[in-house]
C-alpha cells in the first residue's frame, strides 16, 4: 500500500476574508485548519503536514493537540508556490510515496473526497478531484513528480502550469462537494471572521 501525505496549505494572510484563512471558524464551529487537516487524516492519509504563514502562531496553537506537523513558509507571502514547496519538501521527510495537496479554504471538501482521490495513490500518480466547476483539489503527487512540481511551481499558481503540462486524472466528486473556495465572507455565510 502506498503511504500518504496529506499537505494542508493554510499560510495566506486571507486578506478579503479580514484575516488567515486557517483561523476562520467554519460552520461546524472548528478552524478551518483542524477540519481541514481532520479531513485528510479521516480520508486516508497516513501523516499530515499544515503548513502556515500569516498568523503561524495562533494557527499552531489551534492545531497543538491535532495529530499533525505544523511547518512555516518563511516566504509564504510570496505566493501559493512557495507553501508548496515548503509542504513537498517536509513531505519529503516522512517517506511517504504520495502527497495529497488541499487547500484550507475549501469547507465542504471532506473526509470522502479525500478517501476518493487518494485512492489512486501510486509513486508516479497525477490525479485531482473535479466539480462541477471543475478540476480543483485535493491534488494527488506521486512522489516522482515533487521535485518537477517545486521547480515550476511559481507565485500564486503553485502546481497549476506542471498539471496543465501533464496527463492528470480527473476524480469525479461531485457528489459529493462543490470544491468553490471561500476568498470572501459573503462566500459563505456560516465563516465567522477570524479570532
Amino acid at each position: 500500500m502506498t503511504r500518504i501525505v496529506g499537505v494542508l496549505l493554510a499560510a495566506g494572510a486571507g486578506r478579503r476574508m479580514g484575516g488567515p484563512k486557517a483561523l476562520v471558524d467554519g460552520a461546524d464551529g472548528l478552524p478551518w485548519a483542524v477540519s481541514a487537516s481532520r479531513a485528510l487524516s479521516a480520508g486516508g492519509c497516513d501523516e499530515v503536514v499544515v503548513v502556515l504563514g500569516a498568523g503561524a502562531a495562533q494557527a499552531g496553537r489551534l492545531l497543538a493537540d491535532e495529530p499533525v506537523r505544523t511547518v512555516v513558509a518563511d516566504d509564504w507571502a510570496s505566493g501559493l508556490a512557495a507553501s508548496l514547496r515548503t509542504g513537498l519538501t517536509a513531505a519529503a521527510a516522512t517517506g511517504a510515496e504520495a502527497a495529497l495537496v488541499h487547500l484550507v479554504d475549501l469547507p465542504d471538501v471532506g473526509a470522502a473526497v479525500v478517501r476518493r482521490v487518494a485512492d489512486r495513490s501510486a509513486p508516479d500518480a497525477l490525479a485531482r478531484a473535479s466539480y462541477a466547476v471543475g478540476p480543483g483539489h485535493p491534488v494527488l503527487l506521486g512522489r516522482s513528480h515533487w521535485a518537477a512540481v517545486m521547480t515550476a511551481s511559481d507565485g500564486d499558481r503553485g502546481a497549476a502550469g506542471y498539471l496543465a503540462r501533464h496527463d492528470v486524472e480527473l476524480v469525479d466528486c461531485a457528489d459529493l462537494a462543490t470544491g468553490i473556495d471561500h476568498d470572501a465572507p459573503e462566500v459563505d455565510a456560516h465563516a465567522q471572521h477570524p479570532r
